[in-house]
């Protein structure tokens, strides 16, 4: 009869507090935990978490418990995948993501996942399944399935016989599509199922937005414009360095080396639903860079920080300035919509198109490129992760200097008028030895 004594030490769970489960080392080196929490119904039900190390499996454990003490019913694989996807947004993805992705991955969860999948049971959910809602969600108009023409006061399309069809694009099916894989990976990771049928299933590759950046014309037309406007410094630090919107208005003055010519990107300024005006780090690992500053950007610079300064003395006790470098007269940080309205009166008034305020540093990159600027050097400016999407995002700009760099080459082959390629007197370098530019 084996006793405790007998037992390996690697094996033997440490001492643990009642309710907090068990942890141990199985036969196949696997760490195994098991606890009770709540599952639909109001019951109690034993779970079972795996891990290759101790703190692996205890962590899985305490995490489950954790919801399970908030009320949260842990789904199991004979649930609906309606029931996982609730647990998984309110347990898990909540802690993971930011604010405003989290509530954009409920709303696909709430409009598209739960309406199409939701009723499936999470253990024998296919690809198949997946496959045809998602051939049916590409060609069902929207605004007849969630009855958007109905609320109106005085419907117009689909509730009046006159089908609209609005139908999701390319890139919203893909970003629904990536949803549910994020989901279901992590019921993997629970060992809830054992694949990821979502990632069985290829919706193809969407084309990548649309956009119009600003000509080399354009751009110093939209400067000449903002001078005299009080976030002129903004505007001119956007077009040079391709800074993002909530970059440029989460910069503080200690972030700035206004001597030595960088910036330090940090954090971002969002708005969110519960939090309002929140400066947060930056989008990714990647984007916390330092970055050079142009000659007329640090001028620029200089100037709104002795305006500040003005605006500070006039506002008086009212002043609530918390380091940030672009303001409010009042010292307030910018609203980025607000940041948005005082860029399309920019526009009108200088008399260009409408673009987006994130064109601006799609119009930096492109400019950058045109200039011979390596692809390298623009993914660290930009802050992208991989110079893959610096490179698929600008293909066009690319493909447009290929050309251009091909008729060059055409021309230095074709050589001078009267010359006669046939005739080698020696005197000439090779072809291969030709400087082309």
């Amino acid at each position: 009869m084996t006793t405790p004594r007998d037992t390996p030490a690697s094996r033997r769970s440490r001492s643990r507090a009642n309710g907090d489960g068990t942890v141990y080392q199985r036969k196949d080196s696997r760490w195994e935990a098991a606890g009770y929490v709540l599952a639909p119904g109001n019951t109690r039900k034993r779970i079972r978490v795996y891990g290759t190390t101790r703190r692996e499996a205890l962590a899985k454990l305490t995490e489950k418990i954790a919801a399970s003490n908030r009320g949260l019913p842990i789904p199991s694989a004979q649930g609906s995948v309606a029931a996982y996807l609730t647990y998984w947004l309110d347990a898990v993805a909540v802690y993971q993501l930011r604010e405003n992705t989290h509530t954009r991955y409920t709303a696909v969860a709430r409009l598209y996942l739960i309406p199409g999948l939701g009723r499936k049971k999470l253990a024998k959910l296919t690809a198949k399944d997946v496959r045809t809602w998602l051939n049916q969600l590409r060609t069902t108009c929207q605004c007849c399935a969630r009855g958007l023409d109905t609320a109106r006061d005085e419907p117009r399309c689909c509730a009046a016989g006159k089908c609209c069809a609005r139908r999701l694009s390319p890139l919203t099916l893909a970003y629904v599509h990536s949803v549910l894989k994020s989901a279901l990976e992590h019921a993997v990771r629970e060992e809830e199922i054992p694949r990821n049928v979502a990632r069985n299933v290829r919706t193809g590759t969407p084309r990548p937005r649309r956009f119009e950046p600003l000509t080399a014309d354009e751009a110093r037309r939209l400067l000449t414009t903002t001078r005299g406007h009080r976030l002129h410094a903004l505007f001119e630090l956007a077009l040079h360095t391709g800074l993002r919107k909530g970059e440029l208005l989460g910069l503080r003055w200690e972030d700035l080396d206004l001597d030595a010519g960088t910036a330090a990107i940090r954090r971002t300024l969002q708005r969110t639903s519960t939090g309002g005006l929140t400066t947060l780090p930056t989008k990714t690992r990647a984007s916390e860079r330092r970055i050079v500053l142009p000659t007329r950007c640090v001028q620029s610079l200089k100037l709104h920080h002795e305006q500040q300064k003005r605006e500070r003395e006039a506002s008086g006790t009212t002043w609530q300035h918390d380091g940030h470098a672009f303001t409010t007269a009042q010292g307030r940080p910018i609203d980025p919509t607000n940041l948005t309205r005082a860029f399309l009166t920019l526009l009108r008034k200088a008399g260009l198109r409408r673009i987006r305020f994130h064109d601006l540093r799609h119009s930096t990159a492109t400019l950058l490129l045109e200039q011979g600027v390596e692809l390298v050097v623009i993914k660290e400016l930009l802050g992208h992760a991989h110079i893959g999407v610096t490179a698929t995002v600008y293909a066009h700009v690319r493909l447009r200097l290929q050309r251009d760099a091909i008729d060059t080459l055409s021309t230095a082959l074709d050589g001078p008028a009267g010359h006669d390629p046939t005739r080698d007197d020696g005197t000439d370098p090779p072809l291969c030895g030709a400087l082309v530019r």
